[in-house]
This record gives C-alpha cells, structure tokens and sequence, in this order.
C-alpha cells in the first residue's frame, strides 16, 4: 500500500488557463470547438494540444503523441489544470509511456472520466495526487452539461467549497464509511485488476458507473472484483449512472439485483444512483480525496476542499 502524503493541485482561478489533450480516442473537430468555447466562456483561457486533432487509426494519434503530449501539458508552466477531450477508448494503452512518478513534482487538475478512468486511478495511485472524475472538454462540454453541474466544477476546481454532498437515488445496503475515493468506469477498472495501474482498494471507497453494457456483462465485471479481492477490501461502495443499452427498464432492473447480489456479504454500506458518470448530471468527483458514505442518508460526502 502507497503510504505517502496526497498531493493537492493548486486551484483553476478565472483568467488561468486550461490545457485540453487527445489522450484516448480520436476527436470529433466540431465537438472540440464548442467544448473548447464553453470553457471560454467560464472565463479560462484555453490551449488545445497540437495533436488534439491527430489521428492513427481509431486514436487521437499514437501512444508516443498522446503520451508526450499529456506529460508537456503537466510539465507546461502556463497551464493550470488539464482536461481530456473526450475518452472511448485508447487511455490505457499510454500508461507505461507517462512517468507518474515525475508528475509528483509538477501536481495539476487533471480531469476526465469514462476511458479516462485509466488515468484518473494511476494518478492517484502513482502520482499519489488528487484527480477529477469530471466532465470532459469534446464530450459533455460541448454537449452541455447542466448549468449546476458546470456550478460544480467550477467552484470545486477553484477551491470555493470546502465539502459537498451528493444524494444516492437508494441504500442498498447499509452502514456509515470513510476513505479515500477511487474507481470509475466499471468496465476500465476491472482492467486495471493484476496491472501496476489498479487502484489500491484497501479501506477505500470505490465509485463504479458505466454505460450500454448489459445486465449480464456488469454482473461478470463486478464477479471479477469480487473473486480478485477487490471488493472484499473496501470499506464501501456507491454506484453512479448504470444506464443499460437503449434505456432497457427490464436490463436496468437486472443491474440493480446484480450489484446488490455481488456486493451482499460484503459488511459494508453500498449506495445506488448518485449523479455522476454516464447519463447523468455527471457531477465531478475528486479521486483520492476522503469522503464519507452514509446509507441511512443516501449520501456521498466530502469534508475538505480538493485543491491545495
């Protein structure tokens, strides 16, 4: 278990600017753009990575671009805090390519979620440095998130709120918790399992939300964490957007029942349905910060601000 201090990124200030970078799947131009002016319009200054645009095959260019081109933004001294443009598929094939040790020495919000969730977890990890399962600049920016979950990012990424609350739609199982945040999209982190980038799970609170995966393929991602060990370590578990494929009531009902089966036993509390990830408000969440969860208030809390 990594036992050093975490490292709190210096907070995004109106008139900084913000680094966007290609890390995963290839761009869409007209997304960027829009997403692009929107964090313009928050009122931060905007540098797009050369090869945002770039593309081999199905990726926004190859592991070398991608790399490189995340560990000069984090290296950059203009750059205040780093958004991925969009993620897919592709984040973790650069991993071996980034020194996430090095990044110690240069701590910047990195934001992301979805593919991302393969950053997001080594950063914590290796970087040991606080990180944002967030919105992202091609995807949700430009889509147009809600006017309060913009609210959000912004005052949480400023260092203006000193602890928040999100509210689960149930308890599905009970009991209070604390610990640090790790986790993500279900999908990634189950392959991040026997590799030097999964999270540590011990006495952590593990976030899991995913997309357009059937009823049966989350229960065999969720048996995966359960036979690795994975959930038998945690100290409590809160699902966010679980959305099946084409909006199925009958395969979202069966998601439910799978989460609740392949976490009973467990002892620990386990929420359902907080606003974040995939087909929600997608309110951002800091990975490696401590918070607490609370069954019996179908609440997600945290107490300290994310930014140094």
């Amino acid at each position: 278990m990594n036992s050093s201090a975490r490292i709190k990124p210096p907070p995004l200030r109106p008139g900084d600017t913000v680094g966007v970078v290609a890390s995963a799947a290839a761009v869409d131009r007209e997304y960027l753009e829009r997403g692009v002016q929107e964090l313009a319009r928050q009122g931060y200054r905007v540098k797009v990575s050369e090869h945002a645009l770039a593309r081999d095959r199905i990726l926004a260019g190859t592991d070398q671009q991608r790399a490189a081109e995340l560990m000069r933004f984090f290296r950059d001294p203009e750059v205040r805090a780093i958004f991925a443009a969009r993620g897919g598929y592709g984040a973790g094939r650069i991993l071996p390519l980034i020194d996430f040790r090095a990044l110690r020495a240069t701590p910047k919000i990195f934001v992301g979620f979805s593919d991302q969730t393969f950053v997001l977890n080594a950063l914590a990890e290796l970087s040991r440095m606080v990180c944002f399962h967030g919105p992202m600049v091609a995807k949700d920016v430009a889509g147009g998130i809600s006017a309060r979950s913009m609210l959000h990012l912004r005052r949480l990424l400023g260092g203006e709120l000193e602890g928040f609350d999100l509210q689960a739609a149930e308890a599905i199982h009970p009991g209070v918790a604390q610990g640090e945040l790790v986790g993500g999209c279900l999908s990634i982190v189950a392959a991040t399992l026997a590799t030097p980038y999964a999270p540590d799970f011990a006495g952590k609170l593990l976030f899991l939300e995913d997309t357009g995966e059937k009823a049966y393929r989350i229960d065999r991602m969720l048996v995966q964490l359960r036979h690795s060990g994975a959930l038998g370590k945690v100290a409590g578990v809160v699902f966010g957007g679980m959305r099946a494929p084409d909006g199925s009531e009958a395969e979202q009902r069966l998601i439910r029942q799978f989460a609740a089966e392949q976490t009973a036993g467990l002892g620990v509390p386990v929420l359902w349905g907080i606003e974040a990830g995939h087909a929600t408000e997608n309110f951002t969440l800091p990975i490696g910060l401590r918070a607490r969860l609370d069954a019996a208030a179908c609440r997600l809390s945290f107490v300290e601000k994310p930014v140094g």
